[in-house]
């Protein structure tokens, strides 16, 4: 595992065989790495990335979880969607708290953005990286998504 410093904090970054596998909040000060997810996620946070295009692979979680999580993957940067909403096209209209569920244990958030999920109504609600975390990110995004869409 390598750290990516972020203003959102250190990620902890876990890659196999080239393959991005793990993302976590908090991590400690440890090894930085030029590898290509580094360069991508300081990119991201520099607003000079919108889309990530390392290989990534969400291992485990159950199938639900995976559905939830390659849903979760086609999300437009800038954009966001309701955990309801992804219930609904998941084929279950009532698992709004299940895909809240799911996207809490996303193994590589950020990259697979868990943080455009929000509650109904545009509700800041649960993100595993914390609710501030949250906020930044889809502030962020938000942000270079005006400053393409005006100059």
């Amino acid at each position: 595992m390598f750290v990516v410093d972020s203003p959102i904090g250190r990620l902890g970054v876990l890659v196999e065989d080239d393959v991005v596998v793990g993302v976590r909040f908090g991590a400690r000060p440890g090894p930085e790495a030029a590898h290509p997810v580094a360069e991508q996620l300081r990119a991201y946070f520099a607003g000079e990335l919108t889309d990530f295009t390392v290989p990534v692979e969400t291992r485990g979680g159950s199938e639900f979880e995976r559905a939830v999580w390659a849903e979760i993957a086609r999300i437009p940067y800038g954009e966001m969607l309701t955990y309801g909403a992804i219930a609904t096209v998941l084929g279950d209209p009532g698992a709004a708290r299940a895909v809240g569920t799911a996207c809490n244990r996303n193994p590589v958030p950020v990259i697979v953005p868990c943080h455009r999920v929000v509650g109904a109504g545009g509700k800041m609600v649960g993100f595993g990286g914390g609710l501030e975390r949250k906020r930044r990110l889809l502030e962020l995004e938000a942000r270079v998504a005006l400053t393409r869409a005006w100059g």
